[in-house]
């Protein structure tokens, strides 16, 4: 009911609150704490005020404040309807709900939680309500609301090229789900191709799938490239098998062997493959790669029990095992460790050779790096003799001698030796060039001489250490006056 002026100023006097006043006579501390009293009354948060007094909060109307029956009646205060006095809420009794804590607290609205249990209490109570989002709704493209099923092979190709929602759903029929991939092969993205292959792969039967991929090579590829990145071995050696493409099929399997690091394993792995259809020179390799491989593991296990005996494994211990390395250098191996076996044994240099049919050349360049290393220039000296019908011993290389001139070099070998190989350079120049290079003054002087080079001669006289045997040597050649010089 409405009071009059009067009993409002009686009200305000004799309340147990002192209501917030702007009178400049106050202090700013009393301010201050009036101003918090004001707002504690309001709102009830135990953690927020746990240094003010202990005393009951209530609303004008004399009820306590945060209760549930309080918060209502605020609610419906604040609804204005026309011609309705705006004066103090009136409370309304009919109400019966229980008493409970407010729910809210300045603290919470702050911190952006409510207090514990708070939204639980009050959706409990009023089951009946239903719940507002005040998010507002944005509205969707026009696009976005037509039906997918409508949607062409064009027009999905293009929705996936720019990146936009797509469905493959409307294409069920094979005519519809080959019409989609040729379109997509016509736009001519690899991504886009990929997707739809994906599609294809679990939708379709393998059987179907590379019966349709056969007339269209580009989606084949495709595919081909997809399985491999994959991994997906069994379903690639699969769709090659149905192809008819059995010589790729057998290579793919054979290249399985990469994957098994057992030697003994791998090598039954080999020796299954050989029956695989490969072509002709396919299958000399895979043949040759098992025997080899057989061939590397009888020799590692021998070489391991003879480490600690044989000297020139003491000499020259073995830095890493034969297995799985190529033919040449299974070959150097051999020249290195088991040079002059018989050619019956497996590790003989010879053996080696003429089983997987080394060239001349090759096996020539091999053997002589290898006795090269270890300084067996005796085993190099017969390495090039060879003898001709009439018993006569001549040196004789399928390579040329410069080129053993140069392997010699790198090994370090003296300059005698050197002098041998270089005066056995066909090329007059090349055999200057070389014994200049690598100080054999006997085979420049002795070339001069043949030429009957006078000045050369001079010149070169000048290069040499004084009074050395060469300086000598080149003197008594230009003394020489039964030498007919050509200048």
């Amino acid at each position: 009911m409405m009071r009059s002026k009067p009993d409002e100023d009686d009200y305000w006097n004799s309340s147990k609150f002192r209501a917030f006043t702007f009178d400049d006579d106050d202090d700013e501390f009393s301010t201050l704490k009036e101003s918090k009293r004001a707002v504690n009354s309001i709102v009830v948060d135990d953690d927020d005020d746990d240094d003010e007094d202990d005393v009951e909060k209530v609303s004008w109307s004399g009820e306590p404040v945060g209760s549930i029956s309080w918060s209502i009646k605020e609610t419906a205060s604040s609804v204005h309807v026309g011609g309705q006095d705006h004066g103090f809420p009136k409370i309304d009794s009919t109400p019966s709900l229980p008493r409970q804590g407010s729910g809210y607290s300045l603290s919470s609205l702050f911190k952006g939680r409510p207090k514990s249990g708070s939204i639980q209490a009050i959706s409990e109570s009023f089951p009946d309500v239903p719940s507002r989002s005040f998010a507002p709704e944005l509205r969707k493209p026009k696009a976005e609301y037509k039906d997918y099923s409508d949607w062409s092979p064009e027009e999905t190709v293009r929705r996936m090229q720019r990146g936009k929602a797509y469905s493959f759903e409307t294409f069920r029929s094979l005519k519809d789900k080959m019409l989609l991939l040729d379109e997509a092969v016509h736009a001519n993205d690899g991504n886009v191709i990929t997707a739809v292959l994906i599609f294809l792969k679990k939708s379709l039967s393998k059987e179907i799938l590379s019966r349709e991929l056969t007339s269209r090579e580009i989606a084949l590829r495709h595919y081909i490239h997809y399985l491999k990145e994959m991994g997906e071995q069994k379903s690639l050696v699969e769709l090659l098998k149905s192809l008819g493409r059995t010589e790729d099929m057998a290579l793919l399997q054979y290249k399985e062997h990469l994957n098994i690091k057992d030697e003994v394993r791998k090598k039954e792995y080999l020796k299954a493959c050989i029956g695989l259809p490969f072509s002709p020179e396919d299958a000399s390799h895979v043949q040759d790669h098992y025997t080899l491989l057989e061939r590397q593991i009888i020799i590692e296990a021998n070489d391991k029990q003879a480490e600690n005996k044989v000297e020139v494994f003491k000499k020259h211990p073995r830095k890493a095992s034969i297995l799985n390395m190529p033919i040449i250098t299974t070959l150097y191996y051999s020249c290195f460790y088991h040079y002059g076996e018989p050619e019956g044994t497996f590790s003989s240099p010879a053996n080696i050779r003429s089983t997987f049919k080394i060239s001349e050349k090759q096996y020539f360049l091999t053997v002589l790096g290898a006795r090269a290393k270890l300084k067996e220039w005796f085993d190099v000296d017969r390495l090039f003799t060879a003898k001709n019908w009439f018993g006569y011993t001549k040196k004789k290389s399928p390579i040329g001698f410069h080129r053993v001139v140069d392997i010699l070099q790198k090994n370090n070998a003296p300059v005698q030796v050197l002098q041998e190989y270089v005066s056995l350079v066909e090329d007059t120049e090349q055999k200057i060039s070389l014994a200049q290079k690598y100080k054999c003054h006997d085979i420049v002087i002795d070339t001069y001489k043949d030429l009957k080079d006078r000045q050369q001669l001079i010149i070169y006289q000048g290069k040499v250490e004084r009074n050395s045997p060469e300086d000598r040597k080149i003197q008594d050649l230009l003394n020489n006056t039964q030498i007919r010089w050509k200048n």
